[in-house]
């Protein structure tokens, strides 16, 4: 799910997921410490969409909390075996298969967290005003404005310059730096990904219609929470569907295989200098979600 029913929780579990991947993902450091400090961080996030009033705002924070702690009770321990997993794995032969089915784990858990999000998210939606509807429709044409900004600019060699940038940078990251022969590589794998910015705004905006518009159907019927729950949950299965469109299905496929393949390839790069950076950053992760989870005991 990549929007307003699962983002205060992807924000931080995906992106704290999506490193067990090693990138197809390439996250960054602050999603652990967005993931340290996640419930003052998801009730901000939400705030700045829904404007909370006073008979919102504490059960609000309360649901937020308790999801924390069930996440952080139930779920780290096995963010630690997949990175654990990816710990001990040969840079030399990791495939684009490995890392793929690192995606499909990160996807079940991403969809675990939306599961058991969505009942007090039901009870958010049915408590939001009409106005509260309409400030959700204006951060989504705000954030939208960002997007074309910042990804329907330039000709197609900015773009593709854009996009290296950021996966060097995130590559940087888990790796440290690269030679030049290194970099000029990356470039070459981060090229040969789909390009299709317009394609990720139709996606984007096809998200958000459905979601309001399901938002505004639970604010019309007031339907019983087991309806609004089950309403919410169709919507996230529509998502991961893609809405059923078959383009925009091919292109994520296309689009997730030559992230992994571009990963395998900056792994099969990787002097033993960079091998162990990756590593003690992976262990920093570890070390940050055994205390979380320990904490949360």
């Amino acid at each position: 799910m990549q929007n307003f029913i699962t983002r205060p929780l992807r924000h931080f579990a995906k992106k704290a997921t999506i490193l067990l991947m090693a990138s197809l993902l390439l996250a960054c450091s602050a999603a652990r410490l967005g993931y340290s400090n996640g419930e003052t961080i998801s009730y901000w996030w939400l705030d700045s969409y829904v404007d909370f009033d006073s008979s919102q705002k504490q059960w609000v924070k309360e649901r937020i909390d308790k999801v924390f702690v069930w996440h952080r009770q139930t779920q780290l321990k096995e963010y630690v075996r997949l990175i654990d997993r990816m710990r001990h794995r040969d840079f030399a032969a990791v495939t684009q298969a490995d890392l793929l089915g690192d995606y499909r784990d990160v996807t079940t858990q991403v969809l675990e967290i939306a599961d058991k999000a969505t009942p007090d998210f039901a009870d958010l939606a049915l408590s939001l005003t009409s106005e509260q509807i309409a400030n959700i429709e204006k951060k989504f044409a705000k954030s939208n404005d960002k997007f074309r900004k910042e990804y329907l600019v330039g000709t197609s060699e900015e773009r593709q310059e854009f996009r290296y940038r950021k996966a060097l940078q995130q590559a940087q990251y888990w790796f440290g730096g690269f030679s030049r022969e290194q970099e000029a590589s990356i470039r070459s794998l981060s090229d040969a990904r789909p390009l299709n910015n317009e394609l990720l705004m139709a996606e984007r905006l096809s998200r958000q219609r459905a979601l309001l518009d399901v938002l505004k159907k639970i604010h019309a019927e007031k339907p019983g929470k087991e309806a609004a729950v089950a309403m919410l949950k169709k919507y996230v299965a529509a998502t991961v569907d893609r809405y059923g469109n078959q383009q925009h299905q091919a292109f994520f496929e296309q689009s997730n295989a030559a992230n992994a393949r571009m990963v395998a390839g900056i792994m099969h790069m990787t002097t033993p200098k960079q091998k162990n950076y990756f590593i003690q950053t992976l262990q920093d992760w570890v070390n940050d979600f055994n205390k979380l989870a320990a904490k949360a005991a």
